[in-house]
């Protein structure tokens, strides 16, 4: 391949937080070991790439947001495609791999992605290369790797029989050019799936895109009767392995320290989703009680002279800065005290190797040191293999430099999965574990992520409450483990109590708006609607809410909304509601007692409320959880989603109750129809594709 040009391939990605851009960056880098060249592009600048006219291999990379959504930047071009006029070979020219990157933690796994691959499918596309599912909620790499391994192959296999049906098309025009036209064939390219599974070992493939660490080199061993591997220490078979490491990812930040002062940007314009609005903070309670698990709080926002709107159902977003002493810790360790509040120039390296190079949109041309630390990069993300690889060379000791080989390393695919990624390790941890690594401020500008804004379920309504907007969210905690010296609050959660803490109300469980504190406390906020999770648009149809814990927070504003709803227009039809709560112990975190001015009023027409940790004397044990109880209600569940045609809205926590709730209504549906399980799964899943059964779940 040396003496030869290098084969052209065009790599797209579609990236919401930065994961899927990694991985395209990583195959670009590859890609010339291997004698090929990747034309890298977002998929959403369609001004430089143009799939009806492609004719090499198209590589695809592309995430999945919000519940199955393609990312933000490939929504133009899934609409595009998604054109019900295009005919059915209108991609019938078009070879491509799809690596679709999604957490089965989540109901549509990997959607944005089979959304794509599927519609490509549709209009003619071929696949050269079988389509790879990465799951997050186990380790991306776990998929990734072997599918980056696999890709080369077929690449080459691909491009090499398009330069033979090219060779034989130009042969036979030569020919025919003499000879009357008659219709030929086009054999179709179909690759075994095997392909994604080869080895690369007897190409010699490898050594040009890993570097082989050798046995002679320092080892990191455990200390004699530590027999369990740890963060810092690791055991044979790793231990004692030769390791196969990533490349080492081109430097491409410069960053310089200026004298002159200035002004640091506004939030506003760190954020490319929208209009941001900054609002008081107009009151905050604890609804919980002191000895509860969880503390759970509700703020409520006074957006009176703001052109926010929002419908009940729908959620918005919170800028939210780093901790203010993990930052001065950050900034200490750097060697940078002292300076968080120079100003700095942030620009690419000249004669930088990586393709394309640009400064972040998230970091500013030019601010205080501090800023970037503070509300640019989410210096709480756990550290991505490159990362690591790069600390690698910021690191003096020879035993920690090591570890941190093993850790990026295929052969500590496991020790990472366990001892970082599991476990939250963030790069304060690292630093910590590692204290001879140093690493720059610029490697940090190129490999941590945005700091995300986050994401809150909205829980008032503007017709209940006109110029207010309420949300509820519990403290996340933190707690201090192996691999994390200390306990932390969530970001967000905890700035935003320490925010509101003097003007904390612990008037419990209130949905009173009256004894209001004044507050000059503000946040900004930007809007991010709701597709789907809505009140019914006809008011005669029944729904059924299932909100346990913080859940409830959208179902709060779903009834202030019927109730008025109800009080403005009495000759309207309302269908029955249904709620279904439940928390662990009915004195310290029922979150809103006052749900029976709801049943009183008759907005709400029934309430099921269950607690999982209270002590029963009874004879019968209650239910615990809100499966359980939607369980003993199955005929009146059937006969609102299946007679009457209703709702189903589930809101709360992915991993340790949507789920099971789904499975209750399988069972429900599969009890009351008198059908088998998978029947049923059928049924579900037709609710799902009507709109019926609705879900806003986090993990």
């Amino acid at each position: 391949m040396c003496c030869e040009s290098k084969r052209r391939f065009l790599l797209l990605y579609a990236t919401q937080k930065g994961q899927a851009k990694a991985i395209a960056e990583e195959i670009w880098q590859q890609a010339g070991a291997h004698g090929l060249e990747a034309d890298m592009h977002c998929i959403s600048e369609m001004d430089k790439y143009n799939l009806e006219t492609e004719k090499d291999p198209v590589v695809i990379v592309i995430s999945t947001t919000g519940t199955g959504d393609p990312p933000d930047t490939a929504r133009k071009f899934v609409k595009k495609i998604q054109d019900k006029t295009l005919p059915p070979d209108h991609f019938a020219h078009l070879q491509y791999g799809l690596l679709g990157l999604g957490d089965s933690e989540y109901m549509l796994f990997c959607n944005g992605g089979r959304t794509v691959d599927r519609r490509l499918q549709e209009l003619g596309a071929q696949h050269f290369y079988d389509t790879g599912l990465a799951d997050d909620s186990v380790g991306l790499e776990l998929v990734v790797d072997p599918w980056i391994d696999g890709l080369w192959f077929a690449l080459k296999e691909a491009l090499q029989l398009q330069k033979e049906k090219e060779g034989m098309k130009n042969a036979v025009g030569l020919v025919s050019s003499s000879l009357p036209t008659a219709p030929h064939a086009v054999c179709e390219l179909k690759l075994s799936s095997e392909v994604q599974n080869l080895k690369l070992e007897d190409e010699g493939a490898r050594d040009s895109d890993v570097l082989s660490q050798k046995l002679n080199d320092i080892r990191l061993v455990a200390p004699a009767g530590d027999t369990e591997p740890s963060l810092v220490h690791s055991v044979p078979p790793v231990s004692q392995s030769a390791l196969n490491i990533p490349a080492l990812p081109p430097e491409y930040i410069e960053v310089e320290f200026q004298d002159t002062p200035g002004e640091n940007p506004h939030l506003s314009s760190l954020i490319s989703e929208g209009t941001t609005f900054e609002v008081p903070v107009a009151r905050a309670v604890q609804l919980t009680r002191e000895d509860a698990i969880k503390t759970a709080l509700l703020l409520e926002l006074d957006i009176t002279d703001t052109a926010f709107e929002y419908q009940p159902g729908d959620a918005f977003c919170v800028i939210c800065p780093n901790n203010v002493i993990e930052v001065e810790e950050l900034l200490h360790i750097l060697g940078l005290f002292g300076k968080g509040d120079d100003f700095v120039c942030v620009k690419v390296k000249q004669g930088t190797k990586k393709k394309g190079a640009s400064r972040p949109q998230h970091i500013p041309e030019r601010s205080t040191l501090k800023f970037i630390l503070t509300w640019c990069l989410e210096i709480r993300a756990i550290p991505k293999k490159a990362f690591l690889r790069a600390l690698v060379e910021c690191t003096s000791d020879a035993g920690e430099k090591r570890r941190l080989q093993e850790l990026c390393s295929r052969q500590g695919a496991s020790d990472y999965a366990c001892f970082i990624r599991d476990s939250n390790v963030c790069l304060l941890d690292l630093l910590h574990a590692f204290p001879s690594c140093k690493p720059s401020l610029s490697l940090l500008i190129e490999h941590l992520p945005k700091l995300q804004a986050r994401s809150y379920s909205v829980s008032s309504s503007n017709l209940y409450q006109p110029g207010r907007l309420c949300f509820v969210f519990n403290v996340v905690e933190l707690p201090a483990g192996p691999s994390r010296p200390v306990s932390r609050k969530g970001v967000c959660t905890g700035w935003l109590a320490e925010l509101v803490a003097p003007l904390l109300h612990h008037s419990k469980n209130s949905l009173d708006t009256k004894g209001e504190s004044s507050s000059t406390e503000k946040i900004s906020i930007f809007p991010r609607p709701n597709n789907a999770f809505h009140l019914p648009a006809d008011p005669s149809v029944p729904f059924i809410m299932v909100g346990p814990g913080t859940g409830i927070s959208p179902f709060i504003g779903f009834l202030q909304h019927r109730q008025k709803l109800r009080e403005q227009h009495t000759d309207w039809k309302f269908g029955e509601t249904w709620l279904f709560f439940g928390c662990r112990h009915h004195d310290r975190d029922y979150l809103f007692k006052q749900l029976r001015c709801f049943l009183e009023n008759g907005t709400l027409t029934h309430l099921k409320v269950c607690f999982s940790r209270d002590y029963s004397t009874a004879e019968v044990a209650p239910p615990k959880y809100v499966q359980d109880v939607l369980r003993l209600c199955a005929k009146e569940v059937a006969r609102v989603l299946l007679k009457e045609r209703g709702y189903f809205y589930v809101c709360g926590d992915k991993k340790h109750m949507a789920d099971d709730v789904s499975d209750a209504v399988v069972d429900i549906l599969s009890m009351e129809m008198e059908v088998d399980k998978l029947e049923a799964m059928k049924i579900l899943a037709m609710l799902r594709d009507a709109k019926r059964f609705l879900q806003d779940v986090w993990s």
